[in-house]
């Protein structure tokens, strides 16, 4: 399963391709998209969160949000399996 291409991101607008539905803060991974409800952890990402995965081989970045994106597309069009959780306001 690849990871879906973000098709725009725009102040308080974020679009998936293949997802008809516009998100203001999203979480995007390998086969899917979904709202993301920033209030379930603050709009950082939790110490635990990235040492969890890091311990676990999986690179984390930790970028401001149009940076992100577009790191983000770059690898999933590059293949690689990829996710992002995004604050389209930040």
């Amino acid at each position: 399963m690849s990871s879906p291409e973000i098709a725009s991101l725009s102040w308080g607008q974020m679009k998936v391709k293949g997802c008809s539905t516009t998100y203001k803060d999203c979480k995007v991974w390998p086969g899917g998209s979904r709202t993301w409800d920033w209030r379930e952890t603050g709009t950082n990402v939790p110490a635990s969160t990235v040492d969890y995965l890091k311990k676990n081989g999986i690179d984390v970045l930790v970028l401001q949000t149009e940076k992100a994106a577009a790191e983000y597309n770059a690898l999933a069009a590059q293949g690689v399996r990829v996710g992002g959780v995004f604050h389209s306001t930040c």
